[in-house]
Order: C-alpha cells, then structure tokens, then sequence
C-alpha cells in the first residue's frame, strides 16, 4: 500500500490530498485555513490537515505529485510570446520574474513548503509530476463507480492541453485525444465572464446564473450566438474549437479581451462590477451559454464515439457548469455520468496522487458499483466538542446542547418550517466548491421571499443568484425532472410542471429585478427564473444527520427539501472551524447556528446587538 500526497498550487485554488492503496483519507483546500479564497498559495495547512488526519508525517510519504509539469508550461509560455511578438511585451515583462521563481525552480518551491509543513529527510523524499489533464482524468475516472468509462476534462489551460478526451479501464487511463491552447473551451467562457463584469476563475458560475435571465427566441440573443460563432470562435464536429485571436488578449496581454473591439462587436460597453444588469447582459449570458453546451456536447458525443463507452467521467473547471451537465444527462448519450466534486484545480491534487497510485505504482482499483468512493466529498477537518466549547468561552456563547441527534433535529426542524435561517456545521468538511450539509446555511424554499432575504441579509452578495434545493433522494423525482441521484450539486434539472407557476403576461418583458420577485414554483426560493433548479440529492447513507434534518423537516410541512447554500458571506471562503462558524453566524442576520449537538440562537447571544463588533460593512447590488 502506497501513501501519497497530490498537490496543487500557484495558480488558483491551492490543495491537497492523501490517498493510501488507492483509497482517499483526506483532502482540502487551502483557502479554508488562510481564509482567502482561492488562494494559489502553497498549501501547508491543507497539507499539514491531510498528514495528522491520514496518521502520517512527510517521511512516511511513498511519493509527493504535484498536479502539473512546469516545464511544459513554461516552454507554452516562451512559444507563446514568441508567436505573438512584438505584443505581449508588457505582460511578459510582468510575467517572467514570477515564472523563474514560482515555476521553473518549481521543485525548490515544493521542498521548501513542504519543510513548512513539517520536518523531513529530503533524499528520501520521491517528488514525481503528472500532466494537469490527467490528473482532472484521474480525479473523475478513479473515484467514480465505473469499471470502464471515457473521460472528458475541459478548462481554461493545463501545459498546452485545454481539453482531453481519455479512455478508463481498471486502474489505466489513455488519453486519446486532445486540444490545445490558445483554443480553449474554458478561455473563450472566462472571456465573457470578464466582459460582464465578474472575474476570471471564480465568477463564471455567476455568469452560469445569468444566463437563465436571457431570451432565447430573442433577435438580440440569436444574433449575439452567430456572432460569436461567426467571429470568435469556429465550432467543430468533434467537439474541437478555434478561436480567432485577434479578438483575444489573454495569450499575451494583461486582459482576456480587448475592451473597445468588443465593444463595437456586441454593440455595448464592458460591464463594470458593479453596474446593473439589463437585459443585453443576460442575452449574451445565454448566448455563450448556449455555445458552451452545444460544445460540451460535441465533445461528450466524440468521447462516445472514439471509446464506444457506456459511462462518462468529467472533470476540469467547465464540468462545474452544473446547466450544461444537466442538459447532457438529459440527452441519454451515457447511461450514466460522473463528474468529480472538486472538478476544477482543487481536485487536481487529488487527482495526481491517484494517478501516481495506479499509474506509476500500478495499485489495483476497487471499483463499488453505484457507489463512488469520494466519501459524500466529506474529507475535510472535524471538531470535537472540546474544541466547540473553547470557542462557547472565547465567545461566551449562550447555547443548548443536545445528547440525541433525533430531537435536535426535530428542534431545528420547527426553526426551519417557522423561517429561520440555520447555520449548519457538522462533520468533516466538504472538498471543493459546494457546501452538501456539512458547512450549510439551510432555510424553508416555500418561503416566497427567503432567496433574496438570503441574497442581501445572509450571503450579502448580489440578488439575482439563485440557490440550490437539498432534497431527500427518494423524493427526487416528485420536485425535479431528474432521472439520476446529484449527490454534489452538479446537475441542474426542470422544477416539476405540476409545481410551476404559470408566469404573469409579458413575464419575459418584465426588467430583470422584477422577474427575480415574481414567484415560480411552489418551492420558489429554489426556483431559478427559467424554472429550474441546481439539485443536490441526499440518502441515509451519505450523510445521515442531514437526512435525518430532511425527514423531519417533511414530517412537518410535506416537503422533504431545504435551500441548501453554503456557510460563507460574499467574498469569503466556506467557513472551516467553529470560530469561523460563530463569526459568520453573528456577522450575518442568522437566526440559528448548530455546531455538532451545539444550537445557538441569536437573540440569546450575549453580545447580537453589538453591530460595532460582529457587523461589517458588506457590499450587495
């Protein structure tokens, strides 16, 4: 049995993860510890977690596989601006002092953040490289519950590769077919997130969000598709694009595109940060949308093609746009589709160290059918209760605790149905970008004004995101026209006609704001204004206290579903420790906070109405 720890760092979302014959102990991110969110920083405390939660230190480690080959990127980046000379000068000015001292002497820059984590006999130390592509193909395919299926992974940029279509079987993975840059699916999408105002490498589930405000029949939504197709980027039948450019800077430049040339493309300004949305900024939201899923689909039906594979595993930042995988559900080309949890860099770390297990150390795979072995993504930090009663005396917290998990479920349950928000923080923390009920913020989806109550009172971050249902498996199909459990929110699928609204006349005329308050469903905080909704599925097996919470929210009121958001504020990393809980428990207008048997109301808080100390000065649309 081999031990060994994946890393990924110096781009965006630092991680780490330990595996041991194959099998995951534990991985994290290290923007829960830092609290800067997706920060690239080398992952000491992520690592120094994984080490003490799998009973290990450093010398014990049969190998150490960093998510990439600098290398290769290195020598993109030189072919890059060579290509593209004289311009980029700037950029490569900027750029080259970063790349000689985080990248080229990469291997330097791990043995001295390793040595932060902890002491270590460095000639004994084995440090292997996998390509950032196959370690996204192995952090799907190993994990997944498929003895055979193709792979297909799609971001903005590995080395040279952007997007790679693989072959799984048993514990191999061959890559078959690959794209490469500047032609990136991932690229082309974070254009247009930058041009509508959102940043590079964390607001394109935003402009995922958006994009169900934009008109599809519209001319102005028709034409901006052609347009795209027409001038930025050349769609193939193979999934395969190319994308002309002249109309791109990110190859070189200090920007993804340039401002004013788009400006005249599409007929209006870059959108800045905070402007408000109109409604030419969801139509071109739904355009690229659109373009996305049409190549996403090209793609999944070129893996068919080449691999005569029944199952698909997906991974890469692009597999977390949670539309486009539902829609491809839906087509029935697989039988069944995998995406991994932590899909975009994250989950690179993960995916190198199970590539070393089974590729270079040639470690057999137990393969669950139905079952995959991410552990419900919980692989994260726990607390005791020692550890929740030393934050009660920092805080002088004013609490109840309760010896049995079924009454305090019953409890949270009459808090829940009476509309109050909960903080809930149980267990092991979640790995990768969505919070499952472990590190939640739960409340009733009847309530017809808890999404934007949630939106500018809880999260303090911009009205128009909408927010997922947690649902009791079994009662899947009575909400949602989904035919296969979500287990990590990756899908989203129809709200049930029967449970639709029917929308005033003029809906789609009405401005944005005021179809976001027009009700859609009869569970409408969860109820996004194209009628669908991002599901997570949850079962006994999975997580059982939060079942339990679903079972005894449905004993009450008949719906066994909860809005399902995670435990942060706008801006912030997923909280991790009981100090993070409480903090954003009174930083926020939550009405209840659990930690482990641990309720906390506000109102008995000694200190709740003291906004000089616990209320900052949070920034909404």
């Amino acid at each position: 049995m081999k031990h060994i720890l994946g890393i990924s760092a110096f781009y965006h979302d630092a991680a780490a993860a330990v595996v041991a014959g194959g099998k995951v102990l534990a991985a994290a991110q290290e923007e829960r510890f830092t609290r800067k969110k997706h920060t690239p920083d080398f992952p000491v405390n992520a690592i120094q977690y994984c080490l003490e939660a799998s009973g290990l230190q450093i010398d014990d480690l049969d190998a150490v596989v960093f998510y990439d080959k600098p290398l290769l990127k290195f020598e993109r980046l030189l072919q890059t601006y060579y290509a593209f000379a004289p311009r980029g000068l700037r950029s490569f000015l900027q750029s080259m002092p970063v790349w000689l001292n985080e990248k080229v002497f990469l291997k330097k820059a791990i043995y001295n953040g390793l040595r932060s984590a902890g002491p270590y006999n460095q000639r004994r130390l084995r440090l292997l490289f996998t390509e950032h592509h196959l370690a996204h193909a192995a952090s799907a395919f190993y994990v997944s519950p498929f003895e055979h299926a193709a792979t297909l992974t799609i971001d903005g940029v590995g080395e040279w590769c952007t997007s790679s279509i693989g072959s799984g079987s048993g514990h191999s993975i061959t890559l078959l077919k690959e794209m490469t840059f500047p032609h990136s699916v991932g690229l082309l999408y974070s254009a247009f997130t930058y041009f509508l105002g959102f940043t590079v490498n964390s607001g394109e589930y935003k402009l995922m969000g958006l994009a169900a405000y934009g008109h599809l029949n519209d001319p102005q939504t028709q034409a901006f598709i052609q347009t795209i197709k027409t001038h930025l980027a050349d769609l193939k039948p193979d999934g395969s694009i190319w994308l002309d450019q002249r109309w791109f800077s990110y190859a070189t430049g200090l920007r993804m595109v340039p401002d004013k040339k788009w400006q005249k493309l599409f007929g209006f300004p870059r959108r800045t940060p905070d402007a408000p949305l109109e409604q030419h900024h969801g139509n071109l939201a739904l355009a690229i949308q659109t373009v996305t899923e049409e190549i996403v689909f090209n793609m999944a039906s070129e893996a068919k093609r080449i691999t005569g594979a029944e199952y698909l595993c997906m991974a890469g930042g692009v597999a977390l746009n949670s539309v486009a995988n539902g829609k491809l559900m839906q087509t029935g080309l697989f039988k069944d589709i995998y995406i991994q949890p932590a899909a975009g860099d994250a989950g690179g770390a993960l995916g190198a160290a199970l590539a070393a297990s089974h590729l270079y150390f040639g470690e057999k795979r137990v393969v669950t059918p139905e079952q995959d072995s991410m552990q419900g993504a919980c692989l994260g930090p726990w607390f005791s209760d020692k550890e929740i009663e030393q934050v009660n005396l920092r805080h002088r917290a004013v609490y109840t605790r309760y010896e049995d998990s079924s009454t305090l479920c019953n409890h949270i349950a009459d808090h829940l149905a009476n509309g109050r928000v909960v903080g809930w923080f149980q267990g092991r923390m979640e790995f990768g970008p969505r919070a499952l009920g472990n590190r939640s913020i739960l409340a009733d989806a009847r309530n017809p004004e808890m999404q934007q109550m949630l939106n500018s009172k809880i999260k303090f971050r911009e009205s128009f995101r909408p927010f997922a249902p947690a649902v009791m498996e079994e009662d899947m199909k009575d909400f949602f026209d989904l035919n296969t459990p979500s287990p990590y929110m990756l899908m989203v699928a129809p709200v049930q006609p029967g449970r639709q609204t029917a929308p005033p006349e003029q809906y789609h005329h009405l401005p944005l704001r005021e179809r976001l308050n027009t009700p859609k469903s009869d569970v409408p905080a969860i109820t996004h204004v194209d009628g669908s909704a991002r599901v997570q599925t949850v079962n006994k097996l999975s997580n059982p206290k939060f079942y339990a919470l679903l079972q005894a929210f449905k004993q009450r009121t008949g719906y066994g579903l909860l809005v399902n958001t995670s435990f942060n504020v706008r801006g912030e990393p997923i909280v991790c420790t009981p100090q993070d809980a409480y903090q954003c428990f009174m930083e926020t207008n939550m009405d209840c906070l659990v930690m482990e048997n641990y309720v906390y109301l506000k109102q008995d808080q000694p200190d709740w109405q003291n906004a000089t100390k616990w209320k900052r000065n949070f920034q909404t649309d």
